[in-house]
């Protein structure tokens, strides 16, 4: 079983720095662990449309229509918390993200996500490895006071990020239409070179 301190040790060992019992005990790795996770987690999540992050809604029109453009708005979902809209079911319609809320002309909404899951249990293996090379690359010099080692961290990070994203963008089945953003895609492969 996964758990942010696991993934937060896994960090500190690409590091060569003492591991930690928990995020709030009093070190200066366990203080800086604690500053960043949340932020490099969330940070990572909206970097990809990782497959075991997705979620789909069905989103309840607000009483309130926009002052101008566009005819409704929705509020995007809070539980799980939407980071990042990945497509709305009726692709020809025209629609913006604007705060916390999708403006556009349908007066029905159905989105797929990634959401904001904070159980590392629900976590793909090359995610977690992801997530914690970049927070050793985030906290290597804060830890270290060593440059070097950012850039190595850096360099590890985007190897198991190029790793991780190919690796979920080839799980599944294209959809009818192509354009769906869990399916396989040319560019798919070619961000996740990168």
């Amino acid at each position: 079983m996964a758990s942010e301190v696991d993934i937060c040790n896994s960090a500190l060992n690409n590091i060569g720095a003492s591991t930690i019992n928990s995020l709030t005990e009093d070190s200066v790795p366990a203080r800086i662990m604690n500053q960043r996770y949340t932020f490099i987690r969330d940070s990572v999540f909206r970097s990809h449309p990782w497959n075991c992050l997705v979620r789909r809604a069905v989103l309840a029109q607000n009483t309130t229509a926009p002052t101008w453009e566009y005819t409704y708005s929705y509020n995007l979902p809070t539980d799980p918390y939407c980071l990042r809209v990945l497509r709305i079911e009726d692709l020809d319609t025209d629609y913006k993200v604007e705060g916390r809320t999708i403006v556009s002309g349908n007066s029905t909404m159905k989105i797929k996500y990634v959401a904001r899951i904070t159980d590392p249990n629900e976590y793909d293996t090359l995610l977690i490895e992801t997530m914690s090379a970049r927070l050793a690359a985030d906290c290597a010099y804060s830890i270290t006071n060593n440059n070097s080692l950012v850039s190595t961290m850096y360099a590890l990070y985007e190897a198991k990020l190029k790793e991780a994203r190919f690796v979920d963008a080839t799980e599944g089945m294209p959809g009818g239409n192509g354009a769906d953003l869990g399916s396989l895609q040319a560019d798919t492969f070619i961000n996740a070179r990168y």
